[in-house]
């Protein structure tokens, strides 16, 4: 039984590698014996998520490229082919809110900076449509694959301050059902697309909203926990076992998913 939820010697694109999300996941991979090529902007980064991974004694590749660059995915995606000869999987995990394209509590929508909407709503929609376009076409060629996405709590019900995060994380919750059926219909059952939407956890890009400078819960925090029934933030490790199970053939009739991993955020009404 154990052999269904096996991700050993499946080639794993992971754009965002070099993040905390993307190299949990990365690590997790590798020691589930998958290959994985970690996608970054940064090679010199990259370079370092690289020893981390090799260190492990796992087998890890580095591509420098851009998520809303089809040039550079494609030249990644040619890379990665001369090494690997495939591609099983994909995990679209760059992303994320940027500080200019959050609200203070004070800002109404009216206040919002529309160049931290537009670049908030590319980095996410786009960041993930384009290597969905250039590796999912690899897929479709071999008409097998698995793609990750990274969806949101975001994408469940209306989430103050952060208008532009919230709706491409509902765009990509939507991209996530209509990819799977496309790709279902058109080159097999072999080929799926799901989403993870995770809950609250404290990262770089939050922590200053959810956590005071002495590490107590600001107001934001309180009503997150107030909804959250196991009154905990998330740990991020505790999303690899989805992920991974997801990419493996224990799931293989499930496409066109949205997993929420949020401590049951989104199951809660609060009261």
């Amino acid at each position: 039984m154990n052999e269904i939820f096996s991700i050993k010697d499946k080639v794993a694109v992971i754009t965002g590698a070099s993040g905390v999300l993307g190299g949990s996941l990365a690590k997790s991979f590798i020691e589930a014996g998958a290959k994985v090529v970690a996608l970054g902007r940064n090679q010199e980064t990259l370079d370092s998520r690289i020893k981390e991974l090799t260190d492990l004694g796992g087998d890890a590749f580095a591509v420098e490229a851009n998520v809303m660059n089809i040039e550079s995915l494609e030249n990644a995606s040619k890379k990665i082919i001369e090494k690997y000869g495939k591609i099983d999987i994909l995990l679209n995990i760059a992303g994320g809110n940027i500080p200019s394209a959050t609200l203070s509590p004070e800002q109404s929508f009216f206040d919002m900076n529309i160049s931290g909407w537009d670049e908030v709503t590319d980095l996410n929609i786009n960041g993930t449509v384009y290597p969905s376009y250039v590796f999912g076409r690899v897929m479709a060629e071999q008409k097998s694959g698995s793609i990750i996405n990274i969806s949101s709590m975001a994408a469940y019900s209306a989430i103050t301050r952060v208008a532009g995060y919230s709706a491409a994380k509902s765009a990509i919750t939507n991209f996530t059902q209509w990819l799977a059926s496309d790709l279902a219909l058109k080159f097999g059952d072999k080929i799926r697309v799901n989403a993870v939407a995770p809950g609250f956890f404290i990262g770089d890009q939050n922590r200053a909203i959810l956590l005071n400078p002495d590490g107590s819960l600001t107001d934001r925090s309180k009503k997150v926990m107030a909804k959250t029934p196991m009154q905990r933030f998330g740990e991020v490790e505790e999303l690899n076992g989805t992920v991974q199970f997801l990419c493996s053939d224990a799931a293989s009739f499930i496409t066109g998913a949205l997993i929420p991993v949020d401590g049951g955020f989104s199951a809660f009404s609060g009261v």
